[in-house]
């Protein structure tokens, strides 16, 4: 599958995009180009929405092929990284809208957390709403989504590519409702 022109384009803008850096205690430093963060192994902050149907199924989503992490892997949760001089729950928001189309509902902040994998140090903010409206994919960034069960993600991420930060994510999600 080829990756289109406007998908490159919107990588190398992605890319540049100047996003929070903090520390190993997610105390705020500055901002640096997200690549930058990537490449040089610094801590950046990330967003995390677990977006749900009022019948309880999880809207699971395959992430296009020029994602500079994780491309063409499936992921449980919409959202990226904390732009500068933006808080996780602004960044949840617009994250949410761009990549889903979905605006005006109601965020629940669950808990923040650190990720730290190569190339991929975060600390994470994990939220979660309710959706029963239509989805628009953002499709620079989104190949195709779906609401399926949460037991039926759960067995997915067992035999296909999941995102590890978003299932990081749903797993404390699920540990912290038990």
């Amino acid at each position: 599958m080829a990756i289109s022109a406007a998908e490159v384009a919107h990588r190398a803008a992605s890319d540049a995009e100047r996003i929070a850096w903090v520390d190993e205690q997610d105390i705020l430093l500055g901002a640096r180009p997200r690549a930058e963060l990537r490449e040089q192994g610094l801590i950046g902050r990330g967003t995390y929405i677990l977006l749900f149907n009022s019948a309880g199924e999880l809207c699971v989503h395959r992430r296009t092929l020029s994602k500079a992490i994780y491309p063409g892997y499936w992921d449980v949760a919409a959202g990226g990284m904390v732009a500068e001089q933006e808080s996780y729950e602004a960044s949840a928001a617009r994250e949410l809208e761009e990549e889903l189309g979905v605006s005006g509902v109601a965020l629940t902040f669950h808990e923040r957390f650190f990720f730290d994998q190569p190339g991929n140090r975060l600390w994470c903010a994990v939220f979660s709403a309710v959706w029963d409206g239509p989805l628009r994919l953002q499709p620079e960034e989104v190949s195709e989504a779906r609401f399926i069960p949460l037991k039926t993600a759960l067995e997915e991420t067992l035999r296909t590519p999941y995102c590890p930060d978003s299932l990081a994510a749903l797993n404390r999600y699920i540990d912290r409702r038990a």
